[in-house]
């Protein structure tokens, strides 16, 4: 069955991904990659399928309602699947109101529009909410995240995801709008911005520069490849039961301190240089205002209801990002000089 689906934040880390999954391997689904082209929004990550027939990229806002309801016109929307948010917990430290004006107004934005085109036949349609582990706060004693984990979000980015995710099953409930959520873990691999632990750390070892950690490195994430998430997120549009939540997770915790290790040992090995050499760049920082200690999702359920499961192991996964950094820094200068800003002007016109 052909469908045009909406997808937000299409040209950021986890959703290019996920836009270069669709259009490759539905050929008969029109994908539509909205994404406002803030810091984070790289169409550099989307070369490969930027002339695919079934591919279109609009510029638009999540926070503009009226041109959101042009998109939905314009290209007949059928489904969306939601991505687009600001994420990174340091700036929505810094600046809270960011993340509420992005996460949360954009998102009830969205579903406004969404309820408009979709009036007629709401159980026709799918909105589907992509939303992270943070919003479950922090796990001290053991155990793990399930769906049916009471909220507790600990920052004003987890805080954010979480009135949108709140947002998202009262429209389900007060509308009878077709919604699914899915919380995620920690992902990592390639077109990950540099701000980011993993990248930021490939990326200061290549250049000798110090490696900072928060507190004494003790946190604990669980880690996921993006492509597995993008499998993961394909599975639960496609299979995911309405008004259901699934957590992804990779099964795969890690302290952030033995995974600033591995990268130095895994770096020296592969740049030639003495053991050791890497870890000596080990700088701890003030730890992060309300850091929390352990994020651990159980993915038993999409596992067994849907049959998706992470396809790398950690060790695997790491291989392939900091081979992938160490041959793309044309990439990354991009990045970190503010040169890939200037792609959607030299691609796309207004």
């Amino acid at each position: 069955m052909s469908k045009n689906i909406l997808i937000t934040g299409g040209a950021g880390f986890i959703g290019s991904h996920v836009v270069k999954l669709f259009v490759k391997n539905y050929p008969d689904y029109q994908i539509i990659n909205l994404d406002a082209l803030t810091y984070a929004g790289n169409l550099e990550n989307l070369k490969e399928v930027e002339n695919s027939p079934n591919y279109t990229f609009v510029k638009v806002d999540i926070q503009d309602a009226e041109k959101l309801d042009e998109v939905f016109r314009t290209h007949q929307i059928t489904d969306v699947i939601h991505l687009a948010a600001e994420s990174h917990v340091d700036r929505s430290i810094s600046d809270p109101l960011a993340f509420v004006k992005t996460n949360v107004f954009g998102t009830v934005n969205l579903l406004n529009a969404a309820k408009k085109a979709w009036a007629e036949k709401l159980d026709e349609h799918l909105f589907y909410h992509v939303s992270t582990d943070e919003v479950y706060g922090s796990l001290h004693d053991g155990g793990f995240f399930l769906e049916s984990t009471a909220y507790d979000p600990q920052s004003p980015y987890s805080a954010s995801k979480a009135a949108s995710d709140h947002f998202v099953r009262a429209y389900a409930n007060t509308y009878k709008m077709r919604t699914v959520i899915s919380n995620c873990s920690n992902n990592y691999g390639p077109n990950h911005f540099p701000e980011k632990l993993i990248p930021l750390c490939i990326n200061n070892i290549k250049n000798m520069k110090p490696l900072p950690v928060y507190g004494k490195g003790e946190n604990v994430r669980d880690w996921l490849f993006v492509k597995d998430h993008a499998r993961a997120i394909d599975t639960v549009f496609h299979k995911g039961k309405a008004g259901e939540t699934y957590n992804i997770g990779g099964f795969n915790e890690w302290k952030n301190i033995d995974i600033v290790r591995l990268l130095c040992q895994k770096m020296d090995e592969k740049l030639g240089r003495p053991s050791g050499t890497s870890e000596k760049l080990i700088t701890f920082v003030k730890d992060r205002a309300g850091h929390d200690l352990r994020y651990a999702i159980d993915a038993t359920k999409i596992q067994k209801e849907l049959g998706w499961e992470p396809s790398l192991q950690f060790e695997e996964g790491i291989e392939i990002t900091i081979d992938w950094y160490l041959a793309n820094q044309d990439w990354l200068d991009h990045v970190t000089s503010g040169a890939y800003q200037d792609y959607y002007a030299s691609h796309y016109s207004e």
